[in-house]
């Protein structure tokens, strides 16, 4: 089973750091992948958008180069400045409505929703194009006081088209519940820039076509 024909995804999401040699360690995590990989979330905290725009710019190219949606996290504002492909919003940043009429009609518009589906109704009934469940387990990368069950992601995947991303210490080892579940995406951090990110990807891309093959 090649990467293309995968049932469910890979969305990355930046650690904090993304200085010193991280545009390479992203190079190498996105050419394991070719075709798993299809978004890259820019998530940075605690720093001005200067500083965040020229972090970005090289990311910004590697995935563009390798047609991957560069998504930033949090920001309206930062994704308009970098006319990023998309922006993911937790429930306290800005409605899907104002991020579409700041970002226009071929934006990427992400939505936490934690582990409720009235939250999921209500961001794919304000334009959200994805819609993100989790923690499913505990993360190392943020704390998390929300834990949906893969039936969750069931649920949404048999009533709605729009897709679905779980998130929150996803591995190797422990995606194929989520995978079997319908998830569209999986959004992965620390799994993958805890190690040797390219195979940690190749990992991830063996584990997914095995859940993929038992459904």
């Amino acid at each position: 089973m090649s990467d293309q024909t995968l049932s469910t995804q890979l969305y990355l999401i930046s650690p904090l750091d993304v200085s010193g040699d991280f545009p390479q360690r992203l190079e190498r995590a996105l050419d394991a992948g070719p075709g798993l990989i299809t978004a890259f979330q820019f998530r940075m905290k605690d720093i001005d958008q200067h500083e965040a725009a020229r972090l970005a710019e090289p990311l910004q190219a590697i995935c563009a180069a390798r047609d991957v949606a560069f998504i930033v996290n949090d920001s309206i504002a930062l994704a308009k400045r970098l006319k990023a492909d998309g922006v993911h919003l937790g429930q306290k940043d800005g409605s899907p409505k104002e991020a579409r009429q700041e970002l226009g009609q071929h934006a990427q518009i992400g939505v936490t929703c934690h582990d409720s589906r009235h939250l999921a109704m209500e961001a794919g009934e304000a334009g959200a194009d994805y819609v993100a469940f989790g923690a499913f387990y505990p993360s190392t990368t943020k704390e998390t006081e929300h834990r949906p069950e893969p039936e969750l992601l069931s649920w949404w995947t048999h009533l709605f088209e729009i897709p679905s991303v779980a998130i929150g210490g996803i591995t190797p080892q422990n995606c194929a519940p989520l995978v079997e579940a319908g998830a569209d995406f999986l959004a992965v951090s620390g799994a993958i820039w805890n190690g040797n990110e390219a195979q940690a990807v190749k990992d991830f891309a063996k584990a997914i076509a095995k859940a993929s093959a038992d459904q």
